[in-house]
């Protein structure tokens, strides 16, 4: 389920146990924040994992801003 808000944002019981995650990959919200936390760019982490974008990174701060 996309999150109101947040349509980069969704929460699956069935993906990742219920944990959020970035929209149409198992990348988990906390998995990104701590990539952040530890000196990763957006840009080095859209270059690791191809399928999250930069735009993916910025949409996962906001959710962690907000919650």
């Amino acid at each position: 389920m996309q999150l109101t808000g947040f349509p980069r944002i969704a929460i699956d019981p069935g993906i990742c146990g219920g944990r959020a995650t970035v929209v149409g990959t198992r990348v988990r919200v906390t998995d990104v924040l701590e990539m952040l936390a530890g000196g990763a760019t957006p840009g080095e982490i859209a270059a690791d994992f191809p399928y999250v974008t930069e735009d993916d990174v910025r949409a996962v701060l906001a959710y962690a801003a907000r919650h």
